[in-house]
């Protein structure tokens, strides 16, 4: 089991990042294509739990990879902080008819195009979705090591976002439903 910290903010220009974590000696990792598709049961009882259950399909240049996620409700913290389980699914289709099985169904796909950079004891994603915009995710260890990469990022003037890209989607596509 694992917590995942992050801090999430909505960017204008991931550009102007990317060029300050290049100055700062940042390690870029990868460009990732992310099609993740968001699973509940027919009362929506993981999305009002504030839990999410998604099948992400991950390219990274000719490799392709499957990854069955759970997360789990947000806790107390100045950042996004919540459970994490993550394993490495080999038949996606399969996982797909399990899921289905046992009551869940495809709710959302969200599609995002990520670069992954290192920077410190963090890893700093630059994504890019078509219907949301940019944001700019810092995870990490602890509070501190994501304040200290925010501030030498220049982004410490931006407010944090809790909500997931799915629900902010979700909240676009039918905002009488957002709470």
């Amino acid at each position: 089991m694992f917590t995942e910290i992050e801090a999430k903010l909505k960017v204008d220009s991931l550009q102007k990042v990317e060029e300050k974590l290049r100055e700062l000696g940042g390690l870029f990792v990868a460009e990732q294509l992310q099609s993740d598709i968001h699973f509940d049961d027919s009362n929506s009882t993981l999305t009002d739990s504030d839990q999410c259950l998604r099948l992400r399909r991950q390219v990274v240049g000719e490799s392709t990879g499957y990854f069955l996620t759970y997360k789990g409700a947000k806790e107390k913290s100045n950042y996004k902080k919540r459970q994490e389980i993550e394993i490495q699914v080999s038949d996606a289709d399969s996982m797909q008819k399990l899921l289905s099985a046992l009551g869940y169904e495809q709710k959302l796909c969200v599609e995002k195009k990520r670069r992954l950079w290192r920077l410190g004891e963090c890893e700093v994603a630059l994504d890019q979705l078509q219907e949301l915009g940019s944001f700019v995710e810092i995870e990490g260890p602890g509070d501190r090591q994501i304040a200290r990469v925010q501030e030498s990022l220049g982004l410490t003037e931006l407010q944090h976002i809790p909500k997931s890209y799915a629900s902010m989607i979700m909240e676009k596509i039918n905002p009488a439903k957002s709470k």
